[in-house]
């Protein structure tokens, strides 16, 4: 539920509805607008007495909020979120942003490598994986701790942003202390202890659709996160589980315009998850900013049939490189434009 507030009502007006939603035994949450201020309540089960609050000083109206979500539904924030990173890079707004790089971190030199590579090319946003989460107990796991470190000291030498996975709630922390992002993956999207201590720690949050989840369940999960304060938090279209054996996943774009309906959070694809097929990442990424992602999410390696981990989703650099430039175009012809950090080679 919403009490919007008159565009003349002052602070002590404001500050009398919160007590009063306190006081009821809810929480409330003052949502600054460019008019006029609305404060949301926080913990209701739907049952409000709405006319103790639409007598009070300064109100304007008291709306119910329909969906089960809360404060990532649109009805309780009109405007679209912005997550914005130190290097101003900003992912919501009317740019596209690019977040790319190899699934796993193998070393330093593979991933100075291929950061400087990205960077070249207009990467802000550098991915890749310390801790990997994989189906065999016999995978490559990551290098942990040591491969926090290597992708804070490739961040240092280019200037990304990073963003990498949390496996668990006490992770996560270590997580935050290296990375700029804290990504949730898709076996983890409905880990709600994790879900919650990331909304706790101060740190953007990608967080991953499930493989079988539908949009209300995903939606739900970022409620989660924003519920612990955090309201930085992107969502990600990385395919869900089909019938069919001809890709990894089924890739669903249908969910960028229809999460762009019911939410104000931004929501970026990953083509190279959501096909599991080189050849298939760079068409899904042209069909994904057509279809208004606000970012996508591309696994590139310098090498990859040596990679140790999804090399055969990941692209060669040069392919990359391509993909880059065909969105360019296609962004530039729904009227945005690609991120891309000052003094890297595709801007003048």
């Amino acid at each position: 539920m919403l009490v919007v507030m008159r565009h003349n009502a002052r602070p002590e007006d404001i500050q009398a509805v919160v007590a009063t939603i306190k006081d009821m035994g809810y929480d409330a949450r003052p949502i600054p607008g460019g008019h006029r201020t609305a404060v949301g309540i926080i913990g209701n089960d739907g049952r409000v007495d709405s006319a103790r609050l639409e007598g009070l000083e300064g109100v304007l109206e008291v709306i119910p909020v329909t969906q089960p979500y809360k404060q990532v539904s649109r009805e309780w924030r009109e405007a679209e979120t912005l997550v914005r990173f130190p290097n101003g890079t900003c992912i919501g707004g009317n740019e596209v942003v690019v977040m790319a790089g190899p699934c796993s971190v193998e070393s330093e030199g593979q991933i100075l490598d291929i950061a400087h590579q990205l960077r070249s090319l207009g990467v802000a946003v550098l991915r890749g994986g310390a801790f990997k989460p994989r189906t065999s107990p016999y995978a490559f796991q990551g290098l942990g701790m040591k491969g926090l470190e290597l992708l804070a000291r490739a961040r240092e030498a280019t200037g990304m942003m990073i963003v990498t996975e949390a496996l668990d709630a006490e992770g996560a922390s270590a997580v935050a202390e290296y990375a700029d992002m804290i990504q949730i993956g898709t076996r983890n999207m409905q880990n709600y202890a994790l879900l919650r201590r990331a909304g706790r720690l101060g740190k953007p949050v990608l967080l991953k659709r499930g493989m079988s989840a539908t949009i209300d369940e995903l939606l739900l999960a970022a409620e989660y996160i924003l519920a612990e304060g955090n309201d930085d938090v992107v969502l990600c279209e990385r395919g869900v589980r089909s019938f069919d054996t001809h890709t990894r996943n089924l890739l669903d774009l249908s969910a960028i315009p229809v999460v762009k309906g019911l939410s104000h959070l931004p929501i970026v694809a990953d083509p190279s998850h959501g096909t599991g097929i080189r050849s298939m990442v760079t068409p899904m990424a042209r069909a994904a900013v057509a279809a208004g992602a606000d970012g996508i999410l591309v696994e590139v390696h310098p090498d990859p049939p040596r990679a140790l981990s999804d090399g055969a989703q990941s692209l060669y650099p040069a392919q990359f490189a391509e993909l880059m430039q065909q969105i360019r175009v296609i962004a530039n012809s729904i009227g945005r434009k690609l991120n891309e950090p000052l003094g890297s080679s595709t801007r003048g």
